[in-house]
């Protein structure tokens, strides 16, 4: 049996342009970070010959090809494995709330089968394969953030180039900043889920219209990393606000009466700045606060409200085998 954990991730700029029909054009920049909050798959023999598969729900197969699950149905074909297996998903935080969390799942899925095979594989190759998945095979209208984040681990800064390929840079942040910058986040569920597919693919189709708004958010991402390589989280946050802004003008889909009402609020409480996580349109807002007192007091009122928050921590780890016999 191999179990592996597979961390889902927080992006705080550059969102957007790692999307195909934009970072083809223009190159594109994404900062985001991991955090403690997981994807678990578990992958063992089977002693019958069928496939058993257990997500939300539960399915039987003979063959890869008559499952539903589209991600784990593409990723036995790709790693060859047509029978006699069981594999089992949990997730910490349920999918369409933009944590990232089906590119968790590829990522840590590959990752389970290569060691269930006896292969060993690099962040880089994960990556890779899981984009190839999900973008290749099953033609998601997604970008590649996702997957760099679950493989790698950490708090990145991740270039994609017209040519295709990514560049992953860890901040080596030390850990008094680090830990204070943490401290300044909150999230919070709007109580609202959805499909990232539908929204991004809006996105996609309009892409070649807002190369300039674009151009401005990958610029948002590298002003973004030297602020906290200098320390400036206070710039930062105002980055955050920036960034919301325009990423909300890109479509409709990405923000509504219910978001907007929720950032106008945290703002109103002491937030510098913050976010739809994701592709938008609902899931968790994030908010970045002046300090970690504003931060406290931002949950507090957000508790009286009734409004649930995730508590959060950093993983610096990605995609990783926790179980193997």
């Amino acid at each position: 049996m191999i179990i592996t954990r597979t961390p889902f991730r927080v992006s705080f700029l550059g969102g957007g342009t790692d999307l195909p029909a934009v970072y083809r054009e223009i190159g594109g920049a994404v900062l985001s970070t991991t955090i403690d909050k997981y994807m678990y798959v578990a992958v063992n023999k089977r002693f019958e010959e069928t496939i058993r598969v257990a997500y939300t729900k539960t399915e039987i197969v003979k063959h890869p090809q008559e499952l539903d699950h589209d991600i784990v149905r593409e990723a036995l074909g790709m790693v060859g494995i047509e029978k006699q297996i069981e594999i089992v998903t949990i997730a910490d935080v349920p999918a369409g709330t933009g944590l990232g969390s089906s590119s968790s799942l590829a990522v840590g899925l590959l990752n389970a089968l290569h060691n269930y095979l006896g292969e060993e594989v690099l962040p880089e190759r994960l990556a890779r394969e899981a984009c190839e998945l999900e973008i290749g095979k099953l033609g998601h209208h997604i970008g590649k953030q996702d997957q760099y984040a679950a493989a790698y681990g950490g708090l990145n800064f991740i270039r994609f180039l017209p040519d295709e390929e990514v560049e992953v840079e860890p901040l080596g942040l030390s850990r008094d900043l680090l830990e204070e910058f943490f401290a300044r986040i909150r999230l919070f569920y709007t109580g609202l889920r959805r499909r990232s597919d539908e929204v991004l693919q809006e996105q996609s189709k309009t892409a070649s219209l807002s190369m300039d708004q674009y151009r401005k958010l990958k610029d948002l991402a590298h002003a973004g990393k030297d602020a906290l390589l200098r320390g400036d989280l206070a710039l930062f946050g105002e980055l955050l606000h920036e960034g919301w802004l325009i990423k909300r003008s890109l479509s409709r889909k990405i923000s509504n009466r219910t978001i907007n009402e929720l950032y106008e609020l945290g703002r109103k409480e002491g937030a510098l700045g913050g976010k739809v996580l994701g592709a938008g349109g609902g899931g968790f807002i994030l908010f970045f606060c002046a300090s970690q007192e504003h931060a406290t007091a931002l949950s507090r009122r957000f508790r009286a409200r009734r409004i649930r928050e995730l508590e959060i921590a950093y993983e610096p780890w990605g995609s990783t085998v926790i179980y193997r016999s």
